[in-house]
């Protein structure tokens, strides 16, 4: 006899009272907000946790694989070293500035379960960039691969070599205790950086509760793949890690809770490559994978997912940035695993995705990306911050328990995000339709996103308006079937003509290599601007 499985009973089942996962309203930095009842309080109980899944398989490279108890010894050494030889303790800040590595996560844990902060830099900045960030953080120790390391020479910031001191610290202290420290949940644990609408990089500050809030999210969603009848174990699961640790998407949202669920991390490492990716995914038997529009485009283009066996990767979604229904469309037509397609909306200060859209929703509304996460609050509100009814057009706010701290060192930008009651005012402008889903009309209208980085054009205007060459400039967006968008220059330049060329390396000292423009236009015509001086962006772009 076939058994029916009630949806709605078995999700209330895990969140109603007295579930696994049921939230309950407690006080969160004066402000009421639901919180799992059933939470851990410091990133160190996930390591200490971990150790039940024994000999499994963490972390799987092409090359390399470590297992859960491997990989806490290795932690334990390692946090030991850094607080006896580097007198890491509560608080301080550790920068991790590399390629993506089993040492980069072995090294976050090592951090957080010492209750340091995690400084996660992008490893695709210029120098100026890099200054930036440590004059923002105060560092009191950096770890950096060799070509890294490099760059940070120049500064004045210990660093150790994670590809020759990490290995031989992990390994220096084999009997050391698992780390721990007396943190409180909303002590910060991670700063993740995002491109700044104001010309700087922005240091979004998570805190423990905000990690570990995460992790139980994904718990939950894999008790309730459990409760409609999947019974595959989710420590079976093999989850496919591309996009750079130094987003939520890959640290927070892949390695923190794999740790805790204990499920594989099947990590590749180096360049984007689609043949050596298929190739691990048949290794390691992946069964999920969340990427960016501008690798599926490559993949499409590749053309070569018939000479490998995928059968295993089932759940396939798509993250980071938008994308066009007929890129969805051709995913599902030529690739196996694109079938059940599904689409997700999150930002940087979210920690996770603010909303998710399953293949039904995709199918009655194409263009959503679905309903809000579980305990995540949506309003679309008005310029003065009036929630408005469903359909009408304003900016999405939202609040939740996964929500960050604030910005580091930068209280303006935080109370210009954070407001009243800790919602967060996200700048993307939306709607939600009568079943509650969001869609979204535009992201933070001037936001270029070039394969799923983020690329503000003030701070590209800024540093190109201090070549000598430039009398004004304005940066904006073009399409890029490869990259989904690219970085377009208008300058305008005096007796002197500039090369693109010139202008281009003029920004690379100074920008990561993303953010400098691949299209320019020059012109001795000066820019069209408004009453108020302003210059009028949309006729500018118009042409």
């Amino acid at each position: 006899m076939t058994q029916t499985i009630d949806p709605m009973a078995a999700y209330a089942a895990l969140v109603g009272p007295d579930g696994p996962f049921e939230m309950v309203v407690e006080d969160v930095r004066g402000v009421q907000l639901p919180i799992y009842r059933n939470r851990r309080r410091a990133l160190h109980e996930l390591l200490a946790e971990s150790l039940q899944h024994g000999d499994r398989t963490y972390i799987a490279t092409a090359d390399r694989s470590i297992t859960f108890t491997e990989h806490a010894a290795n932690v334990s050494s390692l946090a030991k070293a850094l607080a006896e030889d580097h007198g890491i303790t509560k608080g301080d800040r550790v920068i991790i500035d590399a390629a993506n590595t089993i040492e980069w996560i072995e090294t976050f844990w090592a951090v957080a379960s010492l209750g340091a902060i995690t400084v996660a830099f992008n490893a695709w900045w210029a120098p100026r960039e890099i200054e930036h960030a440590l004059a923002l953080t105060t560092p009191k120790l950096a770890i950096a691969d060799a070509k890294r390391a490099a760059d940070l020479a120049a500064f004045d910031v210990p660093v150790l070599n994670l590809e020759s001191d990490i290995p031989r610290l992990r390994t220096a202290h084999p009997d050391a205790p698992l780390p721990s420290a007396d943190v409180a949940e909303d002590d910060p644990a991670c700063i993740i950086f995002t491109s700044g609408t104001s010309g700087a990089p922005k240091g979004a500050t998570h805190s423990h509760r905000n990690l570990l809030a995460v992790v139980e999210y994904h718990r939950m969603n894999d008790a309730l793949i459990a409760a409609f009848g999947n019974p595959m174990d989710p420590r079976d699961r093999s989850y496919l890690m591309v996009s750079p640790l130094f987003h939520i998407a890959s640290l927070h949202n892949l390695a923190i809770p794999r740790l805790a669920t204990g499920s594989k991390v099947a990590l590749h490492t180096g360049a984007f490559d689609v043949e050596r990716i298929y190739a691990l995914i048949e290794q390691e038997k992946v069964t999920n994978w969340g990427a960016v529009p501008t690798m599926t485009s490559r993949m499409l283009a590749a053309d070569v997912a018939d000479k490998y066996d995928l059968s295993s990767l089932t759940a396939f979604s798509l993250a980071s940035a938008p994308s066009s229904e007929a890129l969805k469309q051709k995913l599902r037509e030529n690739l196996p695993f694109a079938t059940a397609l599904v689409d997700s909306y999150g930002l940087t200060e979210t920690s996770t995705g603010v909303s998710a859209a399953t293949p039904i929703d995709l199918a009655e509304a194409p263009g959503t990306v679905g309903r809000p996460t579980y305990g995540v609050q949506v309003e679309i509100r008005d310029p003065l911050g009036r929630p408005l009814p469903v359909g009408e057009e304003g900016e999405v706010c939202v609040r939740s328990c996964y929500n960050m701290l604030g910005y580091w060192e930068n209280p303006e930008a935080t109370e210009s995000s954070i407001r009243e009651d800790l919602w967060l005012h996200t700048g993307d402008l939306g709607a939600l339709d009568e079943q509650g889903r969001l869609r979204l009309s535009s992201r933070r209208s001037d936001l270029i996103i070039r394969g799923g980085e983020n690329v503000y054009p003030v701070e590209v205007e800024h540093a190109l308006a201090e070549h000598p060459d430039v009398v004004e400039c304005m940066v904006y967006g073009v399409a890029s079937e490869d990259l989904g968008q690219e970085v377009l220059a208008v300058v305008v330049h005096g007796a002197t003509v500039p090369s693109e060329e010139s202008l281009a390396e003029f920004l690379r000292g100074q920008l990561a290599y993303y953010k400098v423009p691949a299209h320019w236009r020059l012109t001795t015509e000066p820019l069209p601007r408004n009453a108020t001086g302003k210059v009028n962006r949309a006729q500018v772009a118009a042409g």
